[in-house]
């Protein structure tokens, strides 16, 4: 039996994070692609999908940073959209066609009567053309092929949904503040609903995602110009830790992060005066430093420190 030498990846071998400020009717997929190739990496993935529709932050993770990509969805999101009254839409946004009408307009004062119902832990129906799977087809694509999509309630977190402007009867703006897998679509929708009417998104952007902000956000078509232009600069990037910034920080020896390299778990009374206060001792996170290297992200339970997600060593650049 004849052993094939193994594939060399192409491209470079980059790690970090590139927050990309995405422009209205480009999906997120063709995004991370387009940056992949400006960049010549290896390895790419996004923090987060954003519909074609919607602009805002959409986090690029190169490399190594791919594997913090869970922790990072995890995080806290925060949009604004702007709902549309008189319209409901197969997709809830403005990209799907009309399927019912309606001439009621709710006052600032309905709204506000029914926002606290969608706020906290409350149950949501995706939209039928999003990205679940249903007996392993995705909705979306059930949803263009003609087939009726039935999807099941299930599980959401709203820390905030306000009301912030009111350009005119039929448009009404908000700000959402919300965890991991809260549909903005589905909540316009169903507000709409609850005030006696139907409706739809008609713009979206995300302003946060987890410690990335608005700030961070880099245009696509700054990083990716038009023509035959050279590579974008890599001090676009940002360190890969940069995304873990929230989880508390654990001060590690290098025999230590050798330890924890091996799939060994650390005693935590070995570590007494360096668990960080912010740490909780029953299941939570910290992210584990070696002589401020990012060794990777540790769980801390039954009086140890057990490795999760560790980090092989970043290359030069």
């Amino acid at each position: 039996m004849r052993n094939h030498p193994r594939r060399k990846p192409k491209g470079r071998p980059l790690d970090g994070w590139l927050i990309v400020d995405k422009p209205s009717g480009i999906g997120s997929t063709d995004v991370v692609n387009r940056v992949k190739r400006a960049f010549d990496a290896q390895k790419a993935g996004h923090g987060g999908t954003l519909d074609p529709l919607a602009t805002g932050l959409l986090p690029v993770a190169f490399g190594n940073a791919t594997k913090t990509v869970p922790y990072v969805m995890d995080g806290t999101k925060v949009y604004r959209f702007t709902l549309r009254f008189g319209e409901a839409r197969d997709s809830d946004d403005a990209d799907g066609q009309v399927t019912a009408t309606s001439e009621a307009r709710p006052d600032d004062a309905a709204i506000q009567a029914a926002l606290p119902a969608f706020q906290g832990d409350i149950m949501q129906v995706p939209p039928i053309y999003s990205a679940i799977k249903v007996n392993g087809e995705r909705a979306y694509d059930l949803a263009r092929d003609g087939v009726a999509v039935q999807l099941e309630a299930r599980p959401a977190r709203v820390d905030r949904f306000a009301l912030v402007e009111r350009p005119d009867a039929d448009t009404a703006i908000f700000e959402v503040q919300s965890g991991k897998g809260v549909y903005m679509r589905s909540l316009a929708r169903d507000l709409a609903l609850a005030c006696g009417t139907v409706g739809h998104i008609a713009a979206l952007r995300r302003t946060r995602v987890g410690p990335f902000l608005e700030e961070h956000g880099i245009p696509l078509d700054r990083i990716v110009p038009a023509g035959d232009t050279p590579p974008p600069s890599l001090d676009l990037l940002l360190p890969l830790a940069t995304a873990l910034a929230d989880i508390p920080a654990l001060a590690a020896t290098e025999a230590e992060a050798a330890r924890l390299g091996f799939g060994q778990a650390l005693s935590l009374v070995d570590l007494m005066g360096r668990v960080p206060d912010g740490a909780d001792p029953e299941g939570g996170l910290v992210r584990v430093l070696a002589a401020g290297r990012f060794v990777g992200l540790c769980r801390l339970e039954d009086g140890w420190l057990h490795p999760e997600r560790l980090m092989a060593p970043e290359p030069a650049r």
